[in-house]
């Protein structure tokens, strides 16, 4: 049916075109710039052809459509390729006029090869089909939900931020963002945070420099924008310019974009430019529009094809004639061919170590060099949350490109005073205050990262990741697989969380889960227990961002930011005086190490818990426990854990985090990959919420049920006590 509609499309367009009688018009646009248009457009429409006759043919796997949409190669004109852009996915005729700027660049090909998914397409590697070219400065993006809105955002206010920090710019002083999106997208909270973040922004008077593009036509699949609701959103906003034309006439769509690219560009301001659409096929794939669209209307859009309006308008208007215009079509239809037959020739994938390499680069030498560069070291001990100032005040020195944002994290130094005095080393242009939405903070992080800078965003609470996980998942870690490496986005996020927070009740404040983001791939998931920890973990995860481009989230212990016992009130024996070194990628840390029954695999406030017990253990139960603080808990420490397990032959896992999705499962699934069947047991938090008060207690790890399992799991004739060392 698709096939058959597209097919209809392209000879109705011969047909109009061979029976158009001229109607003389002085042409609005330069000639030269007509005809290319045209050309793109048709490119961008033969691709579609192409499309659905690989589709046919089980050569093509991509069937969603620019066709209705090609007036927004006008955009590929109007800006240029140190203008960054992030594309819908009906962009193709703007991605093959943009590709005009760079000689040799055969945009029609590469399309092709994207919709083959032959790993010699140069963006994604065949791994997806994006829009996307480092030298045409088009980061790939799949903007289904207007994920990538944020990032544009951020990436405006890098273009402005870069010199203020007296980095090297990023274009010509005048260069702007692009970023276009569907007009269904603009209903979800992630366009409607990017809008607001925009205008937050220009309201404290700042610059950003950024172009919105709604491509409305009408549809969201087969749910209907309701009418003039897409219009009176986008004027809405505040501090964005609202600029509009029918996007199927080329010379409107001129006039409008031409506006909203000056006013981002001369007044350094955001613009939305909404295009008024049609849509000429299904949505995509087999969707069969005719179920939900009047055959009317589908002949009412047919008549506004922008590919046949390009082409009536060039004949009017003397530029081109009837046979050339038809010549150029036939040319591009052979192209087009040519292309597709060659990409369905060429090699696909053929492993899933090629299907992986670009997700996440290896750390090596490189890594280690750099995380222990010009390191300092604490004179005095420190709390968790104190190691952890330090260890940003020295990235912040020893970065110029770093900076360290989030709410609260200025003035304030946070709600727990971590970042306390940040502000007054480094200036309020590298330490700053955002808005409440971690949306926008993920977002600028991913920006500031895609426009070389290395940040360091702070959500607040575990819990509100949860918010913008997608940010995450579905942006930072997709970015260098669907571009193949070309473009990464290396931050350090730091996430305040786990439980055992006196009297906090419900998940917000109190949150002890983790799967979120030990299942993205990619990801670098840490966690340090004491100041000495921190500081040697957060110069490797900047050393990862910085040389091996990885985004790393830090989950820093709430509960232990200001501990300074361990043991007894007053022994201060948790504050430590960090050591100038770094902590080694995916290693764990061992403490008691010659304790010969019982490995205790932990992190977190677990690490506490497992010390005193460990303690007790030796006192009480002459157990001797090793105790290995995991720090890193994706990827694990797994052959750390192994070989003590090995040693003791008993493995007590303490997990302070839910049964179910948590560390303990993952480690228990790797013993038995590793074929080790030590004595094991896990302890872990109840798969609860945790509630208010005392309560709390009910639901998480204790220190006496870590003994208690420890007993049960090691049988020990208590003449052996001994006692063991805590590092």
């Amino acid at each position: 049916m698709s096939l058959d509609r597209i097919r209809r499309l392209v000879e109705r367009w011969r047909e109009e075109v061979e029976a158009h009688a001229p109607e003389p018009v002085a042409p609005a646009l330069e000639p030269l710039a007509s005809i290319e248009l045209l050309e793109s457009m048709l490119i961008a429409r033969h691709l579609d052809l192409a499309a659905h006759e690989l589709r046919a043919t089980g050569d093509g796997h991509y069937t969603i459509c620019s066709t209705g949409h090609e007036c927004n190669a006008v955009l590929g004109r109007l800006t240029r390729t140190d203008d960054p852009a992030l594309l819908h996915y009906r962009s193709a005729a703007l991605f093959v006029e943009r590709a005009r700027q760079i000689e040799g660049v055969d945009a029609a090909y590469d399309i092709a090869l994207s919709l083959v998914a032959s790993n010699e397409e140069p963006t994604s590697g065949g791994r997806h089909k994006v829009f996307g070219s480092r030298e045409l400065g088009i980061v790939p993006q799949t903007s289904t939900i207007a994920s990538h809105l944020p990032r544009a955002v951020g990436m405006a206010f890098a273009l402005e931020r870069r010199p203020r920090l007296g980095l090297e710019p990023r274009g010509p002083d005048d260069s702007i963002v692009i970023a276009s999106f569907g007009d269904a997208s603009i209903n979800h909270s992630t366009a409607l945070g990017a809008f607001n973040a925009a205008g937050w922004v220009v309201h404290q008077n700042l610059k950003l420099p950024l172009v919105f593009v709604c491509e409305d036509n009408g549809l969201g699949i087969s749910v209907r924008s309701p009418p003039g609701w897409v219009e009176a959103r986008l004027r809405a906003l505040p501090h964005v310019q609202y600029f509009a034309a029918d996007g199927w006439d080329p010379v409107d769509t001129w006039r409008a974009a031409e506006q909203a690219v000056d006013h981002a560009r001369k007044r350094r301001r955001p613009s939305v430019l909404h295009l008024r659409c049609v849509r000429l096929l299904g949505h995509a794939g087999s969707d069969a529009d005719a179920a939900y669209r009047p055959a009317a209307e589908i002949l009412e859009a047919e008549a506004r094809d922008p590919v046949l309006r390009s082409a009536l308008y060039a004949i009017d208007g003397g530029i081109l004639d009837t046979e050339s215009a038809l010549e150029l079509e036939s040319k591009i239809a052979e192209r087009v061919a040519r292309a597709a037959a060659k990409a369905k020739s060429r090699p696909k994938i053929s492993s899933r170590g090629e299907v992986m390499e670009s997700i996440a680069r290896a750390p090596d030498e490189t890594v280690v060099d750099e995380a222990a560069r010009g390191l300092s070291e604490a004179t005095s001990p420190l709390t968790l949350a104190q190691g952890i100032n330090a260890a940003l005040s020295e990235t912040l020195t020893r970065y110029p490109e770093s900076l360290v944002f989030g709410e609260d994290v200025a003035k304030k130094g946070g709600v727990y005073g971590v970042t306390k005095g940040l502000l007054n080393e480094a200036g309020p242009t590298r330490v700053f205050n955002t808005l409440l939405d971690e949306q926008t903070i993920l977002g600028l992080a991913l920006g500031t990262s895609t426009m070389g800078m290395l940040p360091s965003p702070e959500i607040q609470y575990l819990a509100y990741v949860h918010n913008a996980e997608d940010q995450l998942r579905g942006e930072a870690a997709t970015l260098p697989f669907f571009s193949n490496g070309a473009y990464d986005n290396p931050m350090v996020v730091r996430i305040a969380g786990l439980a055992y927070q006196k009297g906090f009740g419900g998940h917000f404040h109190n949150d002890n889960s983790i799967g979120v983001f030990r299942d993205i791939p990619g990801l670098v998931v840490a966690v340090p227990a004491r100041a000495d920890d921190a500081m040697e973990i957060f110069r490797t995860a900047f050393a990862l961002a910085k040389v091996a481009r990885r985004v790393v989230v830090i989950v820093e212990p709430i509960a232990l930011y200001h501990t300074r016992d361990l043991h007894e009130d007053g022994d201060n024996r948790w504050l430590t005086a960090p050591l100038p070194q770094a902590a080694p990628f995916a290693r764990a840390r061992v403490y008691h190490g010659g304790g010969p029954h019982l490995t205790i695999a932990t992190y977190g406030n677990g690490l506490r818990l497992s010390l005193r017990a460990a303690k007790r253990l030796e006192a009480e139960h002459g157990i001797g426990a090793r105790v290995l603080d995991l720090r890193w808990l994706a990827p694990l420490p797994i052959d750390d854990v192994v070989r003590h397990a090995g040693l003791t032959g008993t493995l007590l896992l303490v997990d302070e985090c839910r049964a179910n999705g948590g560390v303990s499962e993952a480690l228990a699934a790797a013993l038995l990959d590793r074929g080790l069947r030590p004595r094991f047991a896990r302890v872990t938090a109840a798969d609860s919420f945790i509630p208010l008060g005392d309560a709390a207690e009910h639901v998480l790890v204790s220190e006496d049920e870590i003994i208690d399992a420890a007993v049960r799991l090691v049988e020990v004739p208590k003449s052996s006590k001994g006692a063991h060392p805590e590092e």
